[in-house]
């Protein structure tokens, strides 16, 4: 299964950003990124490292070619971060503090791309578990749902959509 998701997310990617410069840092990149769907699916965590991860085999080289858009990347983390934070923060807000790390990091990735970008990546995410939280809740089943692998398929989607 994590090699059919593998492949799959591959495929994606050079089918949506084409013969970029970009391609081989976010095929690179996607391969913590699909680890951290797998440990958020099982034990409900998103490890800094990996997120870090994520964020500076993207970012750094959609900065190296992109440097005009280093402003609307930060400013897109930004906004995200503090937003998600907020959310977090909430008694009952269902987020824990490695969504909030790995929202910001892929805004600030999807800023690079534009801001169409970021919110599809922003809405996305609650589209694919929005559904699935709301089956749950009418089975009543009160286990806690990852987020982290909506937020990674959301930011895959946007950035292949830009």
């Amino acid at each position: 299964m994590t090699v059919l998701a593998g492949a799959s997310v591959a495929a994606l990617l050079a089918v949506g950003l084409g013969p970029s410069p970009l391609l081989p840092a976010q095929l690179l990149a996607a391969v913590p990124g699909l680890l951290l769907a797998l440990i958020d699916l099982r034990c409900l965590r998103l490890p800094d490292r990996l997120v870090a991860a994520v964020a500076i085999l993207a970012a750094v080289p959609a900065a190296m070619l992109r440097p005009d858009r280093i402003g609307p990347a930060l400013v897109a983390g930004a906004i995200v971060l503090t937003a998600y934070l907020v959310v977090a923060l909430l008694p009952g807000g269902g987020l824990g503090l490695g969504d909030v790390k790995l929202a910001a990091a892929l805004a600030t990735i999807l800023g690079f791309f534009g801001w169409p970008a970021v919110l599809a990546g922003l809405v996305v995410p609650h589209l694919i578990n929005g559904p699935i939280a709301l089956a749950m809740l009418l089975a009543r089943r009160g286990r806690p749902l990852p987020f982290g692998p909506a937020l990674l398929a959301g930011a895959l989607i946007a950035l292949t959509a830009a």
